[in-house]
């Protein structure tokens, strides 16, 4: 029975291999996937342009707000977050705020020495400039129907003005831009940011990418935006990869994941790569298993005491959490008291043999690394798409996420993935400098509210 289980485990972790041909098709349908995202709206991969159109070097200064709405539902949003922002003035720049009163009563005028604020708003959007985006839809639990299909930005700034605060709405910030933007600021040397990715709960990249190479900017009529660098920051949206599955690697477990999904037929790549997702393809695989009369396992019998009960998370969708998987593949113990520990704390088995727990090492393994695996399919085909390997000594990406900062391997399996694309190999990979970026959504925002404010479109608005 040992050897039949961990056969049949063998079997399944060979449906998640994600050879090298593979990951070089993705690399090919990346690459032209992102050109059509480029060149045209309502593609696979959006490629939505942000108008950032310069990344930070880590001189800069000065003194800049940022405001991250996440997922929390408020009456009266917009009024609320500008007397958060109203607080936040009086108790730490309380002069300042003063000062910009008094000159409001003395001379009426309101616009010098406003702050600049970075504005993050983690839901679709339409941007149409740096500082400008209409709503499309709310998720997270928000639901302010009276706000969708209105510009974000000039109903924050209307709350903020009705209050007469000092600030300026300067730029509307997608989280995985301010990864990018705060990791160019901290970066070591004079080197620019190319890639902020995030490899957590979700995945999504953004890039640096040259202006005249994004032509559907010249069909969106109202978009207005800063030329004078000759580029602009792209959020791939690349959660999307693909979701007509033309190459991405697929098994029934795959399969019956995103049938029971809330989106069925979407955010495909990001359902084989993030966080949310490996959880339920193991607890998928593993029940497969467990259903299986051959195999026995987690089921009690004359040599094994396991015990699992009616009521574990091991039978409930979404029940089995990545963090497991961590736990499991870090496990170096003779006994593996670590994959034992997880079982226990996660789904309540207790006292599974040494056979079972192989099991479920081999089959977290073999998911894990091929979400690392796939993880280097746009890395590499940004890489090879900008050229940047080409004339750069050393690129920069800047990463965040559970997976690249904690889950074992996650980033030596991406780079062994990206060393087997022949435009990559080697010696490209050692000029790929990849460091953790935090707090995308607080400096970042900053970061870009700093380059807003170099636009002369915002200060004087009939130059748009």
């Amino acid at each position: 029975m040992s050897s039949a289980l961990l056969d049949e485990a063998a079997r399944i972790a060979r449906e998640f291999d994600y050879p090298a041909d593979q990951v070089n098709h993705g690399v090919t349908e990346y690459i032209k996937q992102s050109n059509e995202g480029l060149a045209q709206e309502n593609t696979t991969l959006s490629q939505i342009p942000t108008f950032v159109t310069a990344v930070p070097n880590g001189t800069e200064k000065g003194l800049y707000l940022a405001v991250d709405l996440g997922g929390t539902n408020f009456r009266d949003l917009f009024t609320f977050l500008a007397r958060q922002i109203e607080a936040f003035l009086r108790i730490h720049h309380n002069e300042h705020f003063e000062a910009h009163l008094r000159r409001r009563r003395d001379d009426g005028n309101h616009v010098v020495d406003l702050f600049d604020l970075g504005f993050t708003f983690s839901f679709p959007v339409r941007q149409c400039g740096i500082n400008s985006g209409t709503l499309i839809r709310w998720t997270k639990g928000f639901n302010i129907p009276d706000a969708v299909g209105h510009d974000v930005c000039a109903l924050l700034q209307s709350a903020i003005d009705d209050l007469h605060l000092p600030v300026r709405v300067a730029a509307l910030v997608n989280d995985t831009v301010g990864t990018l933007m705060a990791r160019s600021y901290t970066s070591p040397g004079e080197t620019g940011t190319l890639l902020g990715a995030i490899f957590g709960t979700g995945t999504n990249g953004a890039y640096v990418e040259k202006l005249d190479k994004v032509t559907k900017l010249q069909h969106m009529k109202d978009a207005h935006y800063d030329t004078s660098s000759g580029e602009m920051i792209i959020n791939a949206e690349w959660g999307s990869f693909d979701n007509h599955m033309s190459v991405l690697p697929t098994t029934v477990y795959d399969d019956e994941l995103d049938a029971d999904s809330n989106n069925p037929g979407v955010q495909m790549f990001e359902k084989r790569v993030s966080g949310m997702f490996l959880g339920e393809i193991l607890r998928r695989a593993l029940l497969a298993m467990h259903n299986n009369p051959a195999l026995g396992l987690f089921k009690p019998s004359k040599t094994s005491k396991v015990s699992l009960p009616s009521d574990s998370l091991f039978y409930r969708q979404w029940g089995l959490d990545t963090s497991l998987l961590s736990q499991v593949e870090s496990d170096t113990t003779k006994n593996m008291v670590d994959v034992k520990a997880a079982l226990k704390d996660h789904l309540k088995i207790e006292h599974p043999s040494e056979t079972e727990c192989q099991a479920v090492k081999i089959l977290v393994h073999a998911i894990g690394k091929r979400a690392a695996r796939l993880a280097a399919v746009p890395l590499a085909a940004i890489l090879i798409h900008t050229g940047k390997l080409e004339t750069d000594e050393i690129v920069d990406v800047g990463v965040d996420g559970s997976l690249v900062e904690f889950y074992p391997s996650f980033e030596a399996y991406m780079r062994e993935a990206l060393r087997e694309v022949p435009q990559v190999g080697v010696a490209g990979d050692k000029k790929v400098r990849i460091g953790i970026s935090k707090d995308g959504s607080g400096v970042g925002a900053a970061l870009i509210a700093l380059v807003a404010s170099k636009d002369e479109t915002l200060r004087n608005p009939s130059k748009k």
